[in-house]
Order: C-alpha cells, then sequence, then structure tokens
C-alpha cells in the first residue's frame, strides 16, 4: 500500500460521523441536482445544517457562517423549484444575459480583493484571495442553481477545480477527492441540464 493510500485511509478512519453523514448528504445533494430533483434542496439542507456543527466545533466559525449561507439557499432553492412547479411541469432551465455575468464576476472580484487583503493583513489564513474567490463565487454559483440557470456548472467547475488544489495544498487529501468526484459530475450536470434547456425552448410540432 503507497504512502498516499494509506493517508486517505487514515483521513477517513478520523472523520467524525456527523462530517461522514455531511458529506453523503452533499453528494446525493450533486448527484439529484443533476437529475432536477426537488429533493436536491433537502440533502443540501441536511449537509450544510450539520457542516454548521461541525465547523463550528472545529473553531472554523467563517466556514460554519458559510454554511449558515448554504442552509438559507437550501430553504430558498426548495422554494423557487416547488414554486414552478405546474402539474409535472417544473421551473424551466434558463440562460441569462452574459452582462448579468460580466456584472456578477466583477463583484465577485471585487469583494474577493477586499476580503483576500483583509485576510492576508489580520489573520494567517492560507491563499486569502483564492480562498475568497472561491467563496464569493460558490455563494453567487449557489444562488444561480436555485433560479435554475444553465450557467451555474461552469461556475462549479472552476470552483471545485481551484478548492482541489487549495486542499490538496494544504493536505487534505481527501476533501481533495471529494471535489475531484465533483468535477467529474459536473460535465454530466451540464450536458443533462443542456439538453432539457434546449428540449424545452425547441417549438412545439403542429
Amino acid at each position: 500500500m503507497d504512502g498516499l493510500t494509506a493517508q486517505l485511509l487514515e483521513q477517513l478512519a478520523a472523520m467524525a460521523t456527523a462530517e461522514m453523514v455531511a458529506v453523503v448528504f452533499a453528494v446525493l445533494y450533486l448527484l439529484l441536482a443533476i437529475r432536477q430533483n426537488i429533493w436536491c434542496w433537502f440533502c443540501a439542507g441536511v449537509s450544510t445544517a450539520i457542516f454548521v456543527y461541525v465547523y463550528f466545533a472545529a473553531n472554523l466559525y467563517m466556514e460554519s457562517v458559510l454554511n449558515v449561507f448554504y442552509f438559507a439557499m437550501a430553504i430558498y432553492g426548495w422554494v423557487c423549484w416547488r414554486a414552478g412547479h405546474s402539474g409535472d411541469v417544473s421551473l424551466a432551465i434558463s440562460v441569462w444575459p452574459r452582462r448579468t455575468h460580466y456584472l456578477a464576476l466583477v463583484a465577485v472580484l471585487a469583494m474577493s480583493l477586499l476580503s483576500g487583503f483583509l485576510l492576508q493583513t489580520y489573520t494567517n489564513a492560507a491563499f486569502p484571495y483564492i480562498d475568497s474567490a472561491t467563496t464569493f463565487g460558490a455563494m453567487w454559483a449557489t444562488f444561480l442553481v436555485a433560479r435554475k440557470v444553465l450557467e451555474n456548472w461552469w461556475y462549479w467547475l472552476f470552483i471545485d477545480l481551484v478548492s482541489v488544489f487549495i486542499y490538496w495544498s494544504r493536505g487534505l487529501e481527501l476533501t481533495a477527492l471529494l471535489f475531484v468526484v465533483y468535477v467529474v459530475l459536473i460535465p454530466i450536470g451540464l450536458l443533462n441540464w443542456t439538453r432539457d434547456y434546449r428540449q424545452q425552448s425547441a417549438p412545439l410540432a403542429v
């Protein structure tokens, strides 16, 4: 058994039950989101609620606060998707104008620069600017999922690729491996949502 495998197994054995449950529900969230199943938001709510506790117990207060936001977005996503139901028709997938995404990216960049500067100046945070960018980007991408905006998958692909680098660099190989799974699943979600978007946008045959 090589050193990397042994290290991954050691991290897995050290994971608390609560954290393992949170990870399982996080994966279920993504799998159900790919299928546009509204129960993805229930899984997201369970996962983020547990992560609030896990991170708070580990004195990772900002991560805990971020998961409070994710929990609120799980409720918002459920409401949005539920409100979009009419019989068997769910909330339609939409594509937002490029200008909206440009403005959002500028806002994310501005907040990341400010947050990164504060973290670099007043804390010992690792990768303060990159970490800030992935955090604010993830908040925006989560909102896009709640609104069923197709482009959310492109945001998540970039965010999760960067997250793999961050966690691996910090020696969190198991967490990095989880994000590798996310990266593998994201193209599937993008393809499925793109196919459904084209089908719903196609003119009905007369």
